[in-house]
């Protein structure tokens, strides 16, 4: 890794946007750094202090030890133009220039599912996210990995929940790969990267750490999956702040509800009625929610089919279609099995008939699981 990327993605307040348009006119970050101030204003068209020489300066010294920092301890840095750098994350105005990562987790496969809540949780926060970890786990027919903030509470809770279910599992820091805080989570992130997971940050070793960067790190947490989820949090707190950068991210929250009387509920409830999250209940739910195929239970197969007639070749696809979703919508049926329409809905009254399959709310068909 070279030391001009590493000092260009330094300089705190540039977004991707900007850093392309700036290397659009220099030519490449080496050139931003040889360049003189005048240079700069004059090809760039405005003045900033960024491009003092002292400033300049003081981000390659720092860059140099930083290179060596790296090459010591086996971090991976990401720049935001490169292939691995996260697609999703890559997506957000304000994603990070630079991500430095310490683990094998590739950060654009699989299904990323973000988990947060309050630092002080109850049993009720820890058991709903140890079963729901577990029931991805299980029921997703697609590889999940799940990202928190390593934080007490409901964030190590899920990343504890994912090594126990088998998943891998990142950890979004708020200062350089050189700590870990709180201390008492460096088991865990231990285990988490070697475990097929991934400790990540956008900060140096050499960069102060106070209270601002966790809020800033929620950014990440926010813009690297697919989804959020808020288990517990009071009506303040940083669960919120980055359920709100996930809704304008675009991105899927869910909340989880509990008692109007119950501290640690209030945020959640509040999300729901606001409309920003939905509510959420079981890992059913999520990959419901999200339309992510369900892994088929080992012998659900025979248990389902042992005492129907055999299915037409059509019968069967329209079986495997549901299978592989979860759930399907007429058009979405029609589009995979191509079949027309009129014959196709006429078939899934006949297969609802031999009770082989349901309709649930919002005109979906799933498979019906017989005992």
């Amino acid at each position: 890794m070279n030391i001009w990327r590493i000092a260009f993605s330094s300089l705190r307040g540039l977004t991707p946007a900007l850093a392309e348009a700036i290397l659009a006119r220099t030519g490449d970050e080496e050139q931003f750094f040889a360049m003189s101030g005048e240079q700069l204003s004059a090809a760039l068209g405005f003045r900033n202090r960024l491009f003092d020489r002292s400033v300049r300066d003081k981000a390659l010294a720092e860059a140099r030890n930083e290179e060596v920092f790296i090459d010591r301890s086996g971090i991976r840095p990401l720049y935001f133009t490169d292939p691995a750098y996260p697609r999703r994350l890559r997506e957000c105005d304000d994603a990070p220039l630079m991500l430095y990562t310490l683990g094998t987790c590739d950060l654009n496969d699989a299904r990323f599912v973000s988990i947060v809540g309050t630092r002080h949780a109850t049993g009720y926060g820890t058991d709903f996210t140890e079963d729901l970890v577990k029931g991805l786990a299980t029921s997703c027919a697609d590889p999940i990995v799940i990202v928190s903030g390593l934080a007490y509470g409901i964030d190590v809770a899920a990343h504890r929940a994912a090594l126990a279910a088998g998943l891998p599992t990142v950890g979004v820091l708020a200062h350089g790969l050189n700590t870990i805080y709180p201390a008492s989570h460096r088991d865990v992130a231990a285990r988490m990267v070697h475990s097929g997971g991934m400790l990540l940050t956008d900060y140096r070793s050499c960069d102060a750490t106070h209270k601002g960067n966790f809020l800033a790190r929620n950014r990440i947490v926010a813009g690297l999956s697919d989804c959020l989820i808020v288990v517990e949090s009071d009506s303040r707190g940083g669960a919120l702040v980055t359920a709100r950068l996930a809704s304008a991210y675009s991105r899927d929250v869910f909340a989880l509800p509990g008692r109007i009387t119950d501290r640690y509920s209030r945020g959640c409830n509040s999300l729901i009625s606001s409309c920003v999250a939905g509510v959420i209940t079981s890992a059913d739910d999520l990959i419901s929610a999200m339309r992510w195929p369900v892994r088929p239970t080992e012998g659900e197969q025979q248990t389902l089919f042992a005492d129907t007639p055999s299915l037409s070749p059509e019968e069967q696809n329209i079986i495997d279609a549901i299978a592989s979703r979860g759930d399907a919508t007429l058009s979405e049926l029609t589009a995979t099995v191509n079949i027309p329409i009129a014959r196709l809905m006429g078939m899934l009254v006949d297969l609802e008939y031999r009770s082989l399959i349901s309709a649930v709310p919002g005109g979906r068909y799933r498979l019906r699981k017989l005992n």
